[in-house]
């Protein structure tokens, strides 16, 4: 039996995390691609696009890595050199010049 790992309405956002996930070798399955043109005969939420894990032995790990693929809300990453924060459109460091690696 599958489980369900992620849900967004945002099918951008889904089809990050399942290459996210996929990029780990887990393998998915997305489910409600198409459904968000049913709107209005099904409920908005039932048409969200949902990844779900094939084999149940991968889902602890899948949840970890959506987990992690979430947790940096603030669009920033610190540089390994000066600690200072920068947007992640920077590919390197606006204090100290350092590439974000």
């Amino acid at each position: 039996m599958m489980k369900m790992v992620y849900s967004n309405e945002s099918s951008f956002l889904v089809n990050n995390v399942k290459n996210i996930i996929e990029a780990e070798e887990i393998e998915v399955f997305l489910k409600n691609e198409y459904a968000q043109g049913a709107v209005g005969e099904i409920s908005t939420f039932d048409s969200w696009p949902e990844i779900w894990v094939v084999n149940d032995l991968d889902y602890d790990r899948a949840i970890e890595i959506v987990k992690s693929s979430q947790s940096n809300k603030t669009g920033e990453w610190i540089c390994k050199s000066c600690s200072e924060s920068n947007d992640l459109s920077f590919e390197i460091c606006w204090k100290c010049q350092r590439a974000n690696s």
